[in-house]
């Protein structure tokens, strides 16, 4: 039986070969590496996988997919929120160092998964995400663009990014109203250490009237919380680079017990 894409899930699935094959070679899976699928949804991109890795986990919130998914013998099923799934505790095989994540993210929902995923970096190999064109745009945007914002300072923190393929609605069933495209995350080696929630919020204070110089919002957040430290508040939000809200978080005292 044909499974009807479900709206309130955000399902949309792939189905142009050739793009499944590209992003197969850019994830480029190896045999023993462990990697969890978020969404797999007909398996169009989980299939290949399995075959190149050996076995392959998959997190899938629709019971009915998840009931075909657990008849695959190479898969092991999390049926769950992505949202709720703790990665730390993923099993992985002995032979593998770190879990490697892939998907075709529900674009009703990748922030906050994008987000969710921020305190396991360090667990991380890389992640390669398909998601919304435009929101790949701001996260891998550069300072002093209009796609700059708290979405590109949070992730660029924490990680290095490319947009390595573009994909067109007609790569789907049903078709998105948005391009598409894929993202590789690779979490950085090396970087400030920062309680994730506090920086979130740091950031989001400034970017909440981004047409506004600093003064009028991170200053006053500044300010409210006593900070003497210096930093140049004539600027606009989108004209701090994210080297500069690090260092301002790191100020203000944002390391704690739950950095990461």
């Amino acid at each position: 039986m044909k499974h009807i894409a479900r709206k309130r899930f955000g399902q949309h699935f792939l189905t142009d070969p050739a793009v499944i094959d590209a992003i197969v070679r850019a994830i480029d899976p190896r045999p023993g590496q462990a990697m969890v699928e978020i969404g797999p949804g007909l398996a169009a991109l989980t299939q290949p996988l399995a075959e190149r890795l050996g076995r392959l986990a998959v997190i899938e919130l629709d019971r009915d997919l998840a009931a075909r998914l657990r008849a695959h013998p190479q898969l092991d099923v999390i049926e769950s929120d992505v949202l709720k799934v703790d990665f730390a505790r993923i099993p992985i095989a002995p032979t593998a160092i770190k879990l490697r994540v892939c998907g075709n993210l529900p674009y009703n929902i990748s922030t906050p998964i994008l987000f969710h995923l921020l305190p396991f970096a360090g667990g991380i190999e890389d992640q390669h995400f398909m998601l919304q064109k435009e929101v790949i745009d701001r996260m891998v945007a550069s300072p002093a663009t209009a796609d700059y914002g708290r979405l590109s300072v949070m992730l660029q923190w924490r990680y290095a990014m490319e947009d390595v393929l573009f994909v067109p609605p007609e790569s789907f069933d049903p078709p998105p109203r948005v391009d598409s495209a894929v993202v590789r995350m690779v979490p950085r080696a090396e970087f400030a250490p920062l309680g994730v929630d506090a920086f979130s919020a740091l950031v989001q204070v400034a970017f909440s009237q981004r047409r506004k110089l600093l003064r009028h919002t991170l200053g006053r957040w500044l300010a409210g919380r006593g900070f003497g430290g210096e930093f140049d508040v004539q600027r606009r939000a989108e004209e701090v680079p994210v080297s500069e809200y690090v260092a301002l978080a790191q100020l203000v005292g944002f390391v704690g017990s739950k950095s990461i």
